[in-house]
């Protein structure tokens, strides 16, 4: 009995460490609530604009903002959806245009490294242009499959595995661990939820 109780101890501490601080994520049924705090009538704004990157047909507008944009690597001119691949390259707007960017379950095909010939970090570069056209205080949404869940793993496209610690440790405005391999933004975490096996981040450009 004395054995089961230490294999189990043991086994509870290997499954904590593999998961980190996952259990201390809070869980939430759906974003709905997200989505009405964080609306477009929060900002004071007569007019908001938001861009779904990794869109697909039809840009996505759980904010609702006024004006919406979408990118993919098929653009759609009627959709005012832009042409563009986010894995080489950058986001096809200005500098601080958007109230909010949402990338919803995309940020698990960016590449974190890739050699073209040389060294790139392609997701961090992909960071790096959400700060820069997110308007000062805009939102960025992300919900993305988390590790150590297997649909983080299973599809042969996941080629970034999303932590519950990448955002609060490489790209907020505490840890700022990310400057070493060249993110130049400053994020504020506002909040971090699981759906799932989705982890929903809300992050704010300061």
């Amino acid at each position: 009995m004395f054995n089961r109780i230490v294999n189990f101890y043991k086994l509870y501490k290997l499954t904590r460490a593999s998961i980190g601080s996952l259990a201390d994520i809070p869980r939430m049924k759906c974003p709905d609530a997200i989505y009405k705090r964080y609306g477009a009538d929060c900002f004071g704004q007569k007019i908001t604009s938001s861009l779904d990157i990794g869109c697909g047909l039809s840009p996505r507008n759980p904010f609702n903002a006024d004006n919406v944009f979408g990118v993919d690597i098929r653009g759609n001119v009627e959709n005012q959806i832009k042409c563009a691949d986010l894995a080489t390259e950058c986001i096809p707007f200005g500098d601080s245009e958007f109230d909010y960017i949402t990338a919803i379950d995309f940020l698990e095909h960016i590449p974190r490294v890739l050699y073209l010939p040389s060294r790139r970090f392609p997701f961090v570069e992909l960071m790096n242009e959400i700060y820069r056209t997110l308007k000062p205080g805009g939102i960025f949404f992300s919900s993305t499959p988390i590790y150590p869940f297997s649909p983080a793993f299973r599809d042969p496209t996941h080629v970034n595995i999303i932590t519950n610690e990448t955002f609060t440790l490489y790209f907020d405005d505490e840890n700022k661990w990310g400057v070493i391999y060249g993110f130049n933004g400053e994020f504020r975490i506002v909040e971090q939820n699981r759906i799932g096996f989705h982890l929903i981040s809300v992050l704010q450009k300061k």
